[in-house]
């Protein structure tokens, strides 16, 4: 029996993905506190989802925890929180204080995450330890109004994305979209008069669009442990985006890749600004000047972040060694994919859909070579986690993306696929 509890806050994929890596590792059956019930950990064996409307925010959110803390209060086995989302991982960091009198709560002080988790302050963060990110300019209700936001340091395209993707859940307008690739003023104010007008009222970041099609993106997760010291990092190469307009950005699939100079950028940049936990970061390789544009960080592993236990640097384990085994300090840093013979592929849709979207490119035929070897895999597809349930539950999920794809994907192709 394992000498430690994981609770997962949310019911995503991205918990599925946790709850999976803590069950091949430990063999354990996981617990999860979530305000809904999603699909991806539905019907499962080795994940229960307790939920609570409301959860993803105070006060409900510490109401629950309080109740938590009462349940375990007799127990000997430390108990581990483990944030899914970007929601969560900013109640634990604000809670932090007094979560940690009961629970191990592995996230940084709510100080360092006010910084980090707004895209303006990040990119400042960003500027003063050296970090490249797209050239960037700011957008204000104040300059919408003002009608002074047209005049911009770069030329189009421009990609254009809300500063807070909370409150962009409430805004809804004809062609909504997580983010926006624009061609012309025109366009701009189109787009930024619908945003405003229809009831968003935080800022907007406008970027210099960084050319190239998927297979130029990198995604990167690290763990740092509880001494400020990276421990893990593994970088991805993403080669699909999910099409759908509201979904844009989100991997469908992901190559295990090795890039030592950015690993070691990134571990520098984690280092200096005192960091714990896990981190994932959404970067573009920009072919124009030959560096790594940072567009995020977020404080926490990513959705599709199980490409990582999959090719064998197992999620759960870092959190483990770290704060119950207490053997993490004396490690060597992980620097992961650097042996191509042990990579594995992650897909998040059917085999056939990658095999009719993805760009024919050299990582893309790469990704065809594990394929027919059967080194490859997803998150939801567990062979210690079948019922007939979830099995017609996934397949329905999977099936789905070939309606986005035919839907969608000759809409966004330019926002994908466009050209240097």
């Amino acid at each position: 029996m394992a000498d430690f509890i994981p609770i997962l806050l949310g019911s995503d994929i991205n918990v599925y993905g946790m709850a999976r890596s803590f069950n091949e590792a430990y063999g354990i059956h996981v617990q999860a506190i979530a305000s809904v019930q999603l699909a991806a950990t539905r019907y499962s064996k080795i994940v229960t989802v307790e939920t609570h409307a409301g959860f993803d925010a105070d006060p409900v959110f510490m109401q629950v925890m309080r109740q938590k803390e009462a349940e375990f209060a007799d127990s000997k086995k430390p108990v581990i929180l483990i944030a899914c989302g970007d929601g969560y991982a900013e109640l634990l960091s604000k809670h932090k204080e007094e979560l940690s009198k009961h629970f191990i709560v592995p996230y940084i002080e709510y100080d360092l995450l006010q910084k980090l988790i707004s895209k303006e302050n990040f990119y400042q963060v960003a500027e003063e330890y050296g970090l490249p990110y797209p050239k960037t300019k700011i957008i204000t209700l104040a300059d919408f109004k003002a009608e002074n936001y047209l005049d911009i340091p770069f030329n189009y395209p421009v990609e254009l994305k809300p500063e807070d993707p909370v409150s962009w859940l409430n805004v809804q307008f004809e062609g909504r979209k997580k983010t926006f690739t624009i061609k012309s003023e025109e366009e701009l104010a189109d787009i930024v008069g619908k945003i405003y007008n229809n009831g968003y009222k935080a800022d907007l970041i406008l970027q210099d669009f960084i050319p190239g099609d998927d297979s130029n993106m990198r995604v990167l997760n690290a763990y740092v442990d509880q001494n400020h010291h990276v421990k893990m990092m593994c970088l991805g190469h993403p080669l699909l985006e999910d099409p759908t307009p509201q979904s844009i950005g989100n991997y469908m699939a992901i190559l295990p890749a090795y890039d030592q100079k950015l690993y070691d950028q990134v571990k520098n940049f984690l280092e200096q600004i005192n960091y714990v936990g896990m981190a994932n970061f959404d970067i573009k390789y920009d072919v124009r000047d030959g560096q790594y544009k940072f567009f995020e960080i977020n404080l926490r592993q990513g959705r599709s972040s199980f490409y990582v236990t999959l090719t064998g640097y197992n999620l759960a384990k870092w959190y483990v060694e770290d704060y119950i085994d207490k053997t993490l300090a004396d490690k060597e840093v992980v620097y992961g994919n650097e042996d191509p013979s042990k990579r594995v592929l992650w897909l998040g849709l059917p085999k056939k859909l990658f095999g009719q979207y993805a760009v024919d490119n050299a990582a893309k035929r790469e990704a065809d070579q594990l394929l027919d070897a059967g080194r490859w895999g997803t998150t939801v597809f567990y062979d210690r986690d079948k019922s007939v349930m979830r099995w017609l539950l996934m397949k329905h999920m999977y099936n789905g993306y070939k309606k986005r794809y035919k839907t969608y994907f000759e809409v966004n192709k330019g926002q994908f696929f466009e050209k240097n």
